[in-house]
């Protein structure tokens, strides 16, 4: 199977909600780091499973989305805790829309910190 990831990094900011955790259910920010991995059996004629640059454009065009904004705030997360799982499955199913894979797995790996992290990934 192949392989190809791209990871870029970012700030946004959060505060959780629906339960005590303390200083998280303050306003705070983190330097997120997403990783995006695209699997495949098969290349394409040029020997690709995605051009690398359709996926950095379309992966930092959704980072700008979210980069220096509260996430509390935007659309996906109204309403709802924006934990590090949920903003995973989000940033994976936006940047699903902005591609025109088939017939290759996709995972979203978000990194809060350097130690913590959350993925989200499926077949396109």
């Amino acid at each position: 199977m192949y392989q190809l990831a791209i990871t870029r990094d970012f700030i946004a900011r959060h505060f959780l909600i629906g339960g005590d955790w303390g200083d998280e259910t303050l306003e705070h920010s983190h330097h997120y780091k997403a990783e995006v991995l695209i699997e495949g059996e098969q290349l394409d004629r040029h020997g690709y499973l995605i051009d690398i640059v359709d996926l950095e454009q379309a992966t930092m065009t959704l980072i700008g989305e979210f980069r220096d904004r509260v996430l509390n705030d935007l659309e996906p997360f109204r309403g709802l805790n924006p934990s590090l799982e949920r903003f995973a499955r989000i940033f994976w199913e936006r940047l699903r829309d902005r591609l025109t894979l088939r017939g290759v797995k996709m995972t979203v790996k978000l990194w809060e910190n350097e130690t913590d992290w959350a993925a989200f990934g499926g077949s396109l």
